[in-house]
């Protein structure tokens, strides 16, 4: 085993080389990498950038997620809570991200083989090998992995013999411009823009309601937002509700698979969102690209090209729906492959592409379609899909499974899949995919299923970690 350089940490006794595996990111589908890595007789060292597990989650805890608990718990996970005296949700409800948080993952977290291995407030800035950049190749698939992390403490590298980035894409939200760019004067214009998932009905109504309030998006997020903004219409008078889009569609590609959808409460959105439209209770503007946001004085002038030629609104608060974007920056010295358009694995990017594809019908799929270059590292939950949204937290638990059985070394069981979804007709909106415009992102959450768009068996996309799907970027 190489020696850890000055500053590094390294471990002994872990797994058959002597050194750990890497897990970026404590969301849902991260947490089930440290189990699942833990049956496999390997050891997990978990990073995570927030003060505690889910923290992605935790922003977005007021939203429902329409995954029933049936699919939310990852099978290894539940292997390790049961004899813990823990007692499972009723598997057909419907948890709130916080419920998903300290219902599931606190419980999780404090199994003392799990508790050993997470490491809070740990940013990962890079992941390289040990002594080599990207352009070098003798031995590289011999030689361990060193991760950077900076913590209060300060920057420590960690050698470890794999890589798994479940780190999510909810810290990369897509800008509000045209063309996948900032729109002219989005910075200065912040103190109109709110996060993603805002709680409008709750800790942050005052600043909703009776104002002017443009959502723009075209995926779950979005409609998860306007139908709260609709109940704060019906109880303070002068609240208006704009819904932008960018492109322009069929009503069953905007409202998504309603009465059709295997997921119900999924469902049960587009049809929510169809009624509020028709009532005049938010008002639809189609063909809406932003190309600059201006603020003057009290509200934000939002100028866009449309059909008709440019138009400006005026609103009080702009709510950003419009996807989001993996963080490739500190994998910058790995060989990765990635798919041109959506920037998931290569083989992956095709099978999930929402210009072809709803979440309903991507298939299962595990360590050979996730693989790069880079053996041994793996992009895993909302982060593997990249820019695509309508992610499921089943199918990154069955990554997940999956890949540390390829990593242990049981490649067998690493190509034996196993996962069924409900089935679905329509599974997310996606109003710019429809239109032929660039596509969008719930959460992973990361965790998670990114953070959310609304995570799809597993929670609102985005998050990640973990969310999913959200198409108008």
């Amino acid at each position: 085993m190489p020696e850890a350089t000055p500053g590094t940490r390294s471990a002994t006794g872990c797994g058959a080389t002597g050194l750990p595996v890497a897990v970026i990111g404590a969301g849902p589908i991260g947490l089930s990498a440290a189990a699942n890595l833990l049956e496999q007789g390997l050891t997990p060292i978990v990073f995570e950038q927030g003060p505690g597990v889910g923290a992605a989650i935790r922003q977005w805890g007021h939203i429902r997620l329409f995954s029933p608990w049936e699919y939310d718990i990852d099978p290894a996970a539940r292997r390790l809570l049961e004899p813990t005296g823990w007692t499972e949700p009723r598997r057909t409800a419907l948890p709130y991200g916080r419920e998903l948080v300290e219902s599931y993952l606190e419980p999780l977290a404090a199994i003392p083989a799990i508790t050993d291995a997470l490491h809070f407030d740990s940013r990962v800035i890079a992941v390289t090998r040990l002594g080599m950049d990207k352009t070098r190749s003798k031995d590289r698939d011999t030689t361990p992995f060193l991760v950077r992390v900076t913590a209060p403490g300060g920057t420590t590298d960690h050698l470890v013999r794999a890589v798994i980035d479940a780190s999510g894409t909810w810290s990369r939200p897509n800008p509000l411009g045209q063309a996948g760019l900032t729109a002219p004067g989005e910075g200065a214009a912040s103190r109109f823009i709110t996060g993603p998932l805002p709680d409008v009905v709750g800790a942050e109504r005052g600043r909703f309601a009776g104002r002017t309030v443009m959502v723009v998006g075209a995926g779950h997020s979005a409609a998860n937002t306007l139908i709260n903004l609709g109940q704060v219409a019906r109880n303070e008078p002068g609240t208006r509700i704009l819904w932008a889009v960018r492109g322009s569609a069929s009503a069953q590609r905007l409202y998504g698979g309603e009465d059709l959808d295997g997921l119900p409460a999924r469902g049960a959105l587009g049809s929510r969102l169809r009624t509020l439209v028709r009532d005049g209770v938010v008002e639809l503007i189609a063909g809406f690209a932003i190309t600059s946001l201006t603020g003057t004085g009290s509200a934000l002038a939002v100028t866009a090209s449309t059909p008709d030629g440019p138009r400006t609104v005026d609103v009080d608060v702009l709510v950003p729906a419009t996807g989001f974007r993996p963080d490739l920056d500190m994998l910058r010295e790995l060989r990765l492959e990635l798919d041109p358009a959506v920037e998931a694995p290569r083989a992956l990017g095709p099978l999930i592409d929402p210009e072809f594809h709803s979440c309903g019908t991507v298939p299962a799929h595990g360590a050979d379609v996730l693989a790069h270059p880079e053996k041994d590292f793996y992009l895993v939950g909302m982060k593997s899909y990249g820019r695509a949204p309508t992610f499921l937290l089943a199918t990154g638990y069955e990554q997940v499974r999956s890949v540390t059985a390829a990593i242990a070394g049981d490649l067998e069981a690493a190509s034996r899949l196993q996962l069924e979804l409900p089935g679905t007709g329509v599974c997310s909106t996606d109003l710019d995919s429809a239109a032929g415009a660039a596509p969008a992102d719930v959460p992973d959450a990361g965790g998670c299923c990114s953070a959310p768009q609304l995570l799809s068996i597993g929670f609102p996309t985005g998050a990640a970690h973990g969310r999913s799907g959200d198409p108008d970027r």
